[in-house]
């Protein structure tokens, strides 16, 4: 294999082991990683593979958007349940939204008839947002993993997912939050989740200690070969390891490692794959690492598990192949990129908003929309709300005609606002304004301060098109919530004083200002979990202009056998798309070549580029 420089990439690429599925130790182990990377095919596969090893097993899924009934082929509720022909496998799923519920109900119970109405509301909106579902979440599988009895019913307990960088650090910080709701309430940005934290403190601090003991915790780093979800894994580790969480491992999930000699894509396929681990960041080159392979059938049921763990079947003789895996491809169901950017020239200028999963392509898309929409004349603004995001790096160059380029840079955002708030209270006592730096530091603090500048930036969309790359969906519901909270807030305001107001969501929910696309790949988890984020937008008064999918081996000529049958399998997703999901969506094939620079991503929208 030869990357586009020419260099030999098998010389400098030491092949990654293959997984051993039964070699876990302690008790608890956690899958994390970017959607769509298979966290809880993996997560299941180990899980069967334990118990078909004689261990007493319980899988976990914290996830919003679980698929574990759809994986393991039976219902999954919020308490333990037999898994069928799995002898010592059981499995639940914690409902965040439940969790949500009960913790809220926790926190304000207390409250009720001793305060007055207006400060029992605006307690309830403080715990009204994802940061609360995030923290409930956190607290009900606490629950799980300190209580004895549970320990000694199963020998492992694997959760998919684990608790984020966020939740850890918002636990961790030590001032007292009943003097602090006390003294100064308008300044607790966290005021509702922290308020219920402090109560369970005791749980949540032996949560932690088992989370941080390499006896009794793995942290599992799930990624595909692929050079976006790689960084994620290697960024979600290093703040992981920093809140404690150092027994790590590294599991790359979909590994292509045998081309058809001669077909190109396949053989680009498999370069692309093998540069990615290739630049594999250095925090991850320091963990045990190993590789689950790429297989052309779909991972749902026991049987099709089995035999990933087994290694049974080949290309195209493992379970549930499509039975037209040999025909010849049909024709691509749906319009291309082009066809998306034409229909967007052709309206008026405004926002563009590009949403999705992490490691669906985000930024690529939005990249070559924005470049497409600047090729035909139209002024363009790109920019991202992703910490992780570059759309500089994507365009590789510049000056650009009719385009310029920016970030919201959450660190930058923090820091200006930080300093903006601590003027404002430089006439507090020194205790309050030391509670107020501590509250200041806290992880809502920085989604405070992007929304502000997203805010800002969606301002701007009234004379020219603005293309945004926003954060992986968890991030975007919560800078939603925080727009929600913040139009309740000024609409209150605006009734006591006349004027006309326009908040973000007023202008995020009106179609002649706001295109929202949702990219996905054409595969079942990241096609489920986009239908989840459209569910969660819709909730919001915001309706999707359109989906958008990445990435798809549909149409791309492949004879490979493997990724011919992967082809296949895409094909029942697309239709999916088209005719149950989506209002309107379009397709972008699988490229070959690395989508960098301002040429690259105009082929994509420009068919004369090509």
């Amino acid at each position: 294999m030869r990357d586009p420089n020419g260099s030999d990439l098998a010389a400098r690429v030491p092949p990654l082991p293959m997984l051993e599925w039964g070699s876990w130790h302690t008790p608890f182990v956690f899958f994390t990683g970017k959607g769509g990377v298979g966290k809880t095919t993996v997560a299941g596969a180990v899980s069967i593979a334990l118990a078909d090893a004689g261990r007493r097993v319980l899988m976990v899924s914290t996830d919003p958007a679980s698929n574990l009934g759809d994986l393991l082929s039976t219902a999954v509720g919020p308490a333990p349940g037999p898994v069928p022909g799995v002898p010592g496998l059981e499995a639940m799923n914690l409902d965040p939204d439940a969790a949500a519920a009960a913790y809220r109900e926790r926190v304000v119970a207390p409250y009720r008839g001793a305060v007055p109405q207006e400060e029992l509301h605006a307690l309830e909106e403080q715990l009204a947002g994802e940061c609360t579902v995030e923290v409930a979440a956190f607290d009900r599988f606490t629950q799980l993993i300190v209580h004895p009895e549970l320990i000694g019913r199963y020998d492992h307990v694997l959760f998919d997912t684990a608790p984020t960088g966020h939740t850890l650090r918002l636990l961790n910080l030590p001032s007292s939050w009943a003097q602090y709701i006390e003294s100064v309430p308008e300044g607790a940005s966290c005021l509702g989740p922290r308020s219920g934290l402090q109560a369970q403190r005791t749980q949540y601090q032996a949560a932690v200690e088992y989370l941080s003991d390499p006896g009794r915790t793995t942290l599992v780093l799930t990624s595909r070969p692929e050079r976006g979800a790689l960084r994620e894994a290697g960024r979600a580790g290093a703040e992981l390891a920093a809140q404690g969480i150092h027994n790590q491992h590294l599991i790359v999930n979909g590994l292509f490692t045998e081309p058809l000699a001669g077909d190109t894509v396949a053989e680009a396929f498999a370069d692309r794959q093998a540069s990615a681990l290739d630049a594999l960041p250095a925090s991850l080159r320091a963990i045990p690492s190993a590789g689950v392979p790429l297989v052309a059938w779909n991972l749902t049921g026991i049987r099709a598990l089995r035999a990933l763990v087994r290694g049974q079947g080949g290309p195209v003789s493992g379970p549930d192949v499509p039975a037209d895996v040999g025909a010849d491809e049909r024709q691509t169901p749906l319009p291309s990129l082009e066809a998306l950017v034409d229909e967007l020239a052709a309206g008026p200028p405004g926002a563009v908003l590009v949403m999705g999963k992490g490691g669906v392509g985000k930024t690529t898309i939005a990249a070559a929309v924005a470049v497409g929409l600047a090729r035909r004349g139209h002024d363009v603004h790109l920019s991202t709300t992703d910490p992780a995001g570059r759309p500089a790096d994507v365009l590789a160059g510049g000056p650009f005609r009719h385009l310029t380029v920016s970030r919201i840079d959450p660190a930058a955002e923090l820091a200006d606002y930080t300093a903006e708030r601590l003027r404002a209270a430089e006439r507090m006592s020194p205790d309050r304004r030391a509670l107020l730096e501590e509250d200041l530091r806290s992880p809502c603090t920085e989604e405070l301060a992007v929304f502000r500048a997203f805010g800002a930036l969606l301002n701007t969309a009234r004379r020219r098109f603005v293309v945004v790359d926003t954060a992986p969906s968890g991030h975007t519901l919560r800078l939603l919530d925080l727009t929600g909270s913040y139009h309740r807030q000024v609409m209150a305001d605006a009734a006591r004083v006349p004027g006309r107001i326009t908040t973000p969501l007023m202008r995020l929910r009106d179609p002649a200002h706001t295109r929202v696309l949702i990219v996905t790949l054409p595969e079942l988890t990241p096609v489920s979990e986009a239908a989840v984020l459209q569910d969660g937008l819709r909730q919001a008064g915001i309706e999707p202009y359109g989906w958008v999918v990445n990435a798809a081996l549909t149409a791309g000529g492949t004879r490979d056998p493997l990724l011919h049958a992967r082809a296949a399998l895409e094909r029942p997703q697309l239709h999916r798309v088209r005719d149950e999901l989506a209002a309107r969506a379009w397709l972008v094939p699988w490229q070959a070549d690395t989508l960098i620079g301002e040429d690259r991503l105009a082929a994509l929208t420009d068919a004369t580029s090509r």
